[in-house]
């Protein structure tokens, strides 16, 4: 009886390490991206809500459709330009009502393939190469003053906005809850699972951050639960241009933007810059 219950838990355990990590390579996008999807009349809404913001399409360079909003800053003719990008489950148009908190710099907010009314599915390669799009096509967008784009990243945004950064001149980088890389948060949440074979989204911006050498706001929350700290840190300590590091005590991964600092902190490195 021992011997037949020993092999049986024998099987069960062989199986459920070997099975494991099959069903996470095959699952992974589910397990990294949320998309949250624009019906008609949520557009209806937003249309009717911020009437002064201009809706942007662009055709990615495989042709996918990518939806977002541009709000203009109307200090001058000709402004300077933030770009966003959001979370792994954040749809990004609630930011418009955020916009005046920007001091003069206009804001561009657009979803990620899968998201709002943008087309396709999300994955890291799609991901870095529609921020390239997305960021040449405001280069020569009206209105738009190419010496003064920043990026700001939240999240996973994080890694896009770093990718950015590496790959084309921005002047400033706004980090917020950043990770160092997607392998190493999954590693140690998964150190039984050989986590380097397996991934194919590493987004991995430690391995970019000591090659930017334009300033970085980093923006960390003291109680992540999603992505501890030391991730952010990590990610800090290994960039090559100036930069600033934030802990907002009290706040969590999801309510860091409630911090009465939040905006403010951003707003004045924009200033800065």
């Amino acid at each position: 009886m021992w011997r037949t219950l020993i092999a049986k838990t024998a099987r069960i355990t062989i199986g459920t390490l070997l099975g494991l990590p099959i069903v996470l390579y095959l699952l992974q996008e589910k397990l990294l991206f949320f998309p949250q999807r624009l019906d008609a009349d949520d557009l209806k809404r937003i249309r009717q809500t911020f009437p002064e913001a201009e809706e942007i399409a662009l055709s990615a360079d495989d042709g996918t459709r990518l939806h977002g909003w541009l709000m203009r800053s109307h200090d001058s003719a000709v402004t300077p330009l933030v770009i966003y990008f959001g979370g792994n489950a954040e749809e990004v148009s609630y930011l418009l009502e955020h916009h005046p908190q920007l001091r003069g710099w206009s804001l561009l907010l657009m979803n990620y393939r899968g998201f709002g009314a943008s087309g396709g599915k999300p994955g890291e390669a799609a991901l870095f190469s529609d921020a390239l799009r997305v960021y040449d096509a405001m280069r020569v967008h009206p209105g738009i003053d190419v010496q003064r784009i920043a990026v700001m990243g939240r999240s996973l945004g994080s890694g896009v906005a770093v990718y950015l950064a590496s790959q084309r001149p921005v002047r400033g980088v706004v980090l917020v809850t950043p990770f160092d890389s997607v392998t190493e948060i999954a590693e140690q949440r998964f150190s039984y699972i050989p986590v380097r074979l397996l991934l194919k989204h590493p987004f991995d911006s430690l391995a970019r951050a000591p090659a930017v050498q334009y300033p970085a706001l980093v923006l960390a929350a003291e109680n992540d639960s999603v992505i501890p700290s030391h991730h952010a840190r990590s990610l800090f300590n290994a960039w090559g241009g100036p930069k600033s590091w934030h802990l907002l005590t009290g706040t969590d991964h999801i309510d860091i933007s409630d911090h009465p600092d939040y905006w403010e902190l951003i707003a004045d490195f924009l200033e800065a810059i």
